[in-house]
């Protein structure tokens, strides 16, 4: 296993982490289920910790609340070698208050989270979506006070865009408040727009990317090709998310499999370990509906892509620059930049 510090923390995660959205038994959103009980899930923590994965995510959100419950009890007799992260911010319950990110809604999910994980402080708490109708500093101001409780030891936002979590940054700067540490992120082959925004952001700040959904919800597994578009009993089906261009993605799973051949890999360790390349990224989130899905991703720890794998790759995704990106390059002058050394990146 590969190990980093977690954005400018010394906090020392895993590369890879684990990811217990699918934990519970019952729906997880409109139309897809999970059926993931206690017995099974302790065995997928236990490979987990085997591979020597110590970052677990789940969120208060997921099967009603279970994933909670069954990853706390999974991880209690591991509880002081593991780092526990969980999300607050999607809706609970049936109350108009069970939703969002105001102070009372913050500090009352925090607590119920505590008591579903059974435990006594979270590690990483972060904010799962952005809540546009509660003002930032009401957000900012719970968050620290977790912290200044003992409650919460670090905290992190996810799905913010990049102005947004700059602008939260520097409130929590000037009202000396606790500082977000990370960003969980989507990231992948097939998606890979945070690179316009969020990734200089994120680095200029300090703070570690967690990916989530590095295999575009199990789309480069490999099973999703142009002779089988639609596989049976495959989640996408019922839940295309996160949106994906299929021709570009069917092009890459082909690509996928040609390099996969050759390391003797599977085309998920391969999307994976591409992600692993990339210096900005703090750790990849596994999720897995099957203990075999997980013994597999976690391969992708001990494979290395060699330089012409990765720049195959890199051509055949990168995405287009947006503006004003495209602009950036002409703000370097040919004179200057023939009279002095400069490195524009």
């Amino acid at each position: 296993m590969q190990y980093t510090t977690l954005g400018n923390t010394g906090l020392v995660v895993s590369r890879l982490s684990f990811g217990a959205m699918t934990f519970g038994v019952g729906e997880l959103v409109a139309g897809v289920f999970n059926d993931i009980d206690q017995a099974m899930a302790d065995q997928m923590v236990a490979r987990a910790l085997d591979a020597g994965i110590n970052l677990f995510d789940t969120a208060d959100a997921y099967t009603g609340g279970q994933s909670e419950i069954i990853l706390g009890k999974a991880l209690a007799p591991f509880r002081d070698r593991v780092v526990i992260a969980t999300k607050v911010g999607f809706r609970t319950g049936n109350a108009l208050t069970d939703t969002g990110l105001s102070y009372r809604r913050i500090l009352a999910a925090a607590e119920a989270s505590l008591k579903r994980l059974g435990t006594d402080y979270i590690d990483l708490y972060q904010l799962h979506i952005p809540d546009p109708l509660t003002p930032l500093d009401d957000t900012l101001r719970a968050m620290d006070n977790l912290v200044q409780r003992g409650l919460v030891r670090y905290i992190g936002y996810s799905n913010y865009p990049a102005w947004e979590a700059a602008k939260m940054v520097e409130m929590q700067e000037s009202y000396d408040y606790a500082r977000f540490v990370s960003a969980q992120m989507y990231y992948s082959l097939l998606g890979r727009d945070i690179e316009h925004e969020v990734v200089p952001f994120v680095q200029d700040a300090g703070l570690g990317i967690i990916v989530w959904s590095p295999l575009a919800s199990g789309f480069l597994s490999g099973k999703y090709t142009r002779d089988t578009p639609v596989p049976d009993e495959a989640r996408r089906n019922k839940f295309e998310f996160p949106p994906i261009d299929l021709d570009q993605g069917y092009e890459v799973v082909t690509q996928l499999r040609r390099i996969a051949h050759n390391h003797n890999a599977s085309p998920a360790q391969v999307a994976i370990a591409w992600i692993l390349t990339k210096p900005f990224i703090s750790s990849v989130i596994l999720g897995a509906s099957k203990i075999q899905h997980l013994i597999d991703n976690l391969g992708a720890s001990e494979l290395k892509l060699d330089d012409l794998e990765i720049e195959q790759l890199d051509a055949l995704t990168t995405p287009p620059k947006l503006y004003p990106g495209w602009m950036q390059g002409m703000g370097i002058d040919p004179k200057v930049r023939e009279a002095i050394t400069f490195d524009p990146d």
